[in-house]
């Protein structure tokens, strides 16, 4: 009866996966964690009393929300400019043969070395922090916004002039849902990377944020603070993806069905 109920409701059977996923990952922490030195790998109650200690005294909730905002606001800029690039390059072809050599090298550029001249040439600042972000995400975007504006149907393009369409009326109706499914990726993707290149930034160069906390607990062989962390951002980046990115995903490409 109960696989025959799930079977019929995707969203309660998901649900149900999702859970017992869970449940063995936990149980499988708990035996380990009974085996081994606390000090080294703490049990799943230890780490979530210490997460919960976290919470009501304000410091957890203050340091996630203070990466959270890093990233929302060094995605949002990656996102613009490199939507804005890649669309030029995937429609020019001089644009792109100028600056596509551009594009390969920073593809290629690692992330530490972009974060540690950010801070050499702009100080240890947030404008810093962000311009790092931002210079590694660019490159991402681009590329993906290029092969989609490569792949836009002209048949589309050619029923806009018959219909007499204004350019905005065409990028609006026309063209932007043509890109839909490369810009998703392109933020899927580009979130992913995001998450991980901030935590770097504050590690490096931030006073506050998950990276920093992430710093401080290490020096002090703080486990359980660290998993306590790493696990309440797991749990946001994870509940962003679920509430915000899936359903807008399914939401620009229902024109397609």
């Amino acid at each position: 009866m109960f696989f025959s109920a799930t079977a019929m409701n995707p969203t309660l059977s998901r649900a149900a996966w999702l859970g017992g996923s869970v449940f063995a990952l936990i149980l499988i922490w708990a035996i380990a964690a009974a085996f081994a030195d606390p000090r080294y790998l703490p049990s799943p109650l230890k780490v979530a009393s210490t997460m919960i200690a976290g919470v009501q005294n304000g410091e957890l909730l203050y340091h996630v929300g203070m990466t959270i905002a890093r990233v929302a606001v060094s995605f949002f800029i990656a996102m613009l400019i490199g939507s804005a690039i890649g669309i030029a390059m995937g429609r020019s072809p001089l644009f792109n043969q100028f600056f596509d050599s551009w594009l390969t090298l920073f593809l290629n550029l690692p992330a530490l070395v972009t974060i540690i001249l950010c801070y050499i040439w702009f100080g240890l600042n947030e404008p810093a922090a962000i311009a790092a972000v931002v210079l590694n995400k660019i490159p991402n975007v681009a590329v993906t916004m290029r092969e989609g504006a490569r792949a836009l149907s002209p048949d589309y393009s050619q029923m806009a002039q018959v219909y007499y369409l204004s350019r905005w009326k065409t990028f609006r109706h026309v063209t932007l849902p043509q890109l839909a499914p490369f810009f998703a990726a392109s933020t899927r993707s580009g979130l992913s990377l995001v998450w991980k290149i901030v935590l770097v930034v504050e590690l490096l160069g931030r006073s506050n944020g998950v990276g920093f906390q992430l710093q401080t607990y290490f020096q002090l062989f703080d486990v359980a603070n660290i998993l306590a962390y790493t696990i309440a951002f797991i749990t946001v980046v994870q509940l962003i993806e679920m509430f915000a990115l899936q359903p807008w995903e399914r939401s620009v490409n229902r024109w397609r069905q």
